[in-house]
Formats: structure tokens, C-alpha cells, sequence
């Protein structure tokens, strides 16, 4: 009992020494952004996906770990309305791409000079219209996406929105992420935000986006539609298939490593 009693305490503390180590700012609203700082050398940004939080989506992956052992600082925020991050409860706080100017904010206080981003999902997404923003951006990861999210009226994104909201019941499409957000206790009217104000990216902007980009997706994954059509519309970029589904890609080995390697190409 007493060897339990040890191990439940170092336990404990080994959990709030992790809670510790977050870091935290003032965005240009006045939202706390939260976010971990791990690791040295060049930035890399890692921008989660929806319903999640940045330590669920990274923070036991493969790429954090393959990125700091390779020489990299891995930067990982809580987008406003998700873990440790500021949860307005206000919907103009989501407005005007909030999250993406969240991010700018990050990297200035940062004062980084340059920095490479990786998205995932929802995270893909915000990536899509922080690019076009931010020059800073030396090379553009985007993961589990297709090119359905340059369509404002995106059917995925519309259903999402009205199921999270409140203002239909769950279907076929959004049972499953409803509940997987109720096992994570997440707040629905927020996530309702975050898919009504999403950030918008039109094809002609993708056309014009000059960095470097890889795009990349489990084999199994078409949630968000075919990655080739995305890629197809990145100038500069290639298409990179590895094995899994949407939830256990980002996880995996081969997609740590394709990124790394294109990452540390020159």
C-alpha cells in the first residue's frame, strides 16, 4: 500500500510539473494563448486539429519527439476556446480570423524571424489562411485535408457547425465526432464558433502561395476529402500517403518521418 501511496504522489507531480512547463501569453484581444515551448534550433509550429487540444493532438506523437531529437524548437499553442487557452464565451471573439491572428501574435512574441508550420485537420485549415499572412513561413505542412474547406459553403463544415451549435440533431456524419467531444467534455457552444467562423482560404490564394508545402494523409483517411485535390492547387508542393486512418495518422512512425524529411530538406 504504502510503495502505491509513493507512486500515486510521483505520479501527481510528475502531472503538475507537466502543467508547469506551459507557457502562456496575451493575444492582441486580450485572449491568454497557452502554449509548450520544447527543444532548440529552428521553430517549427504545430497547429492542432478540432475538438482537441495541442498536448492531445502532439503532444505524445512521434513528429514532437522526431523533431527535438533532430534539433528542432516545437512550439504547440492551445487555439482560443481549447485546453489551457482563454474559452470566450462571446462569438465575436471568434470572428475576423481570430485563431490566425492568435497564431501571428505567437511567433511575434516568440520574436522568431522565420518558422516552418505543420496543421492538422481543422489545424490544416487555419494553416491554409496563416500562409497567406504570415511571410514569415519558410515551408507549409498540411495533414488530413482536402480542398473542400475552400468552399464557404462547405457542407462538412455547415453540418458541423449546426450540430455543435444546437441547431440540428447529430446525423450520420457528426455522431462521431459528437461524441468523441462529450468523452473529452469540451464546450459545444464554442466548437459551434469555431466552425461557423472559420477561417476562409479561396483556390486562387492556394495558387498564389509560393513556400514549399507537402500535404499529407493516412491512406485510410478521407474525411476531408482527397488530399491530391489540395495538393493539386499548392504551386510548389508534393503529396506524401501514409498508412492509417484520420485519428491514428498523425500519430504514426511514417508520418513523423516524411514530414522531418521534407522539413530538413534544402
Amino acid at each position: 500500500m504504502y510503495k502505491l501511496l509513493i507512486i500515486a504522489i510521483l505520479f501527481l507531480v510528475s502531472c503538475k510539473s507537466q502543467e508547469e512547463s506551459k507557457n502562456d501569453f496575451i493575444s492582441f484581444d486580450g485572449t491568454k494563448i497557452a502554449y509548450s515551448d520544447n527543444g532548440n534550433g529552428e521553430v517549427v509550429l504545430l497547429i492542432h486539429g478540432f475538438i482537441v487540444d495541442g498536448n492531445w493532438n502532439w503532444g505524445k506523437s512521434e513528429l514532437k519527439k522526431q523533431l527535438i531529437k533532430q534539433g528542432y524548437r516545437v512550439i504547440i499553442p492551445d487555439l482560443r476556446g481549447n485546453g489551457d487557452s482563454d474559452k470566450p464565451q462571446n462569438e465575436d471573439a471568434y470572428k475576423n480570423n481570430a485563431e490566425v491572428k492568435d497564431l501571428i501574435a505567437l511567433i511575434d512574441h516568440l520574436e522568431a524571424d522565420n518558422y516552418m508550420a505543420v496543421g492538422y485537420s481543422r489545424g490544416a485549415i487555419l494553416l491554409a489562411n496563416l500562409v497567406t499572412k504570415d511571410k514569415r513561413i519558410t515551408k507549409a505542412v498540411f495533414g488530413g485535408m482536402g480542398i473542400g474547406f475552400t468552399n464557404p459553403n462547405w457542407h462538412r463544415r455547415i453540418e458541423f457547425g449546426n450540430v455543435f451549435s444546437g441547431r440540428t440533431e447529430p446525423n450520420q456524419m457528426t455522431r462521431g465526432a459528437v461524441e468523441f467531444a462529450e468523452d473529452l467534455d469540451v464546450n459545444f457552444k464554442i466548437m459551434g464558433y469555431l466552425q461557423d467562423y472559420q477561417p476562409e482560404t479561396t483556390v486562387t490564394e492556394l495558387n498564389n502561395i509560393e513556400m514549399e508545402a507537402l500535404v499529407i494523409c493516412g491512406d485510410e483517411d478521407i474525411d476531408n476529402g482527397n488530399p491530391k485535390e489540395l495538393q493539386e492547387q499548392l504551386p510548389n508542393s508534393k503529396l506524401s500517403l501514409v498508412s492509417g486512418d484520420h485519428m491514428s495518422t498523425p500519430f504514426s512512425m511514417d508520418f513523423a518521418e516524411s514530414i522531418i524529411e521534407f522539413l530538413n530538406e534544402k
